[in-house]
């Protein structure tokens, strides 16, 4: 199982999101292309990704790769979906989620329980610009990829990770796109570190 834990800074916690204005809606477009970047191939979808978007430190929607059933490959119907989460979140009560889509499940819930929970689960690997890079570490069999949105973590959520994240990692010389980090990420998993294509 590979994760990724991307937080969104911005993002509303209602459902009252225009899909003809996501990046107006807090940068929602970024966390629809980070989701798109975790799930889709050519013509298939990774089942085995979990992806966890942490909503202004409320709200955690959380999409499994193997039960998903609605999801496109355009921000648009993916933001729909978030919409659509966030349309039943007064159906998630204490630890219990809303399931309101297949594969899709909101509950209550902030970026330090995602993290500490994620961690449990497997290698949490922060993903930053001024990490190791990529190449000189070993992929580990159950990564828990986190990374912000367009900003940087705060003071708060860095202090967390660096109590936390077993690796802190660079993707490449340039700093890139949230949704661009996902697919390197998921590259140098699929080629075992670059070493066979």
């Amino acid at each position: 199982m590979r994760q990724f834990v991307i937080v969104g800074h911005e993002v509303p916690t209602t459902p009252e999101i225009s899909l003809d204005d996501l990046p107006g809606a807090g940068r929602l477009d970024v966390l629809c292309r980070c989701v798109n970047s975790a799930f889709f191939l050519s013509h298939d979808i990774r089942e085995e990704v979990r992806v966890h978007l942490v909503l202004s430190d409320e709200y955690v929607i959380r999409f499994e790769g193997s039960e998903l059933r609605h999801l496109r490959p355009d921000e648009r119907s993916t933001g729909a979906l978030i919409r659509g989460a966030l349309d039943a979140r007064e159906e998630a009560i204490g630890a219990m989620e809303a399931n309101p889509s297949p594969g899709v499940y909101i509950g209550k819930g902030d970026f330090e329980s995602t993290v500490e929970a994620a961690a449990a689960d497997g290698t949490l690997v922060e993903l930053h610009e001024d990490g190791d890079p990529v190449v000189d570490v070993e992929p580990p069999a159950n990564p828990v990829f986190v990374l912000s949105d367009h900003h940087d973590f705060t003071d708060e959520e860095a202090e967390l990770l660096s109590e936390h994240a077993d690796e802190r990692v660079s993707v490449g010389p340039h700093a890139l796109h949230a949704d661009h980090a996902i697919t390197v990420a998921n590259n140098y998993l699929d080629t075992d570190g670059f070493e066979y294509y």
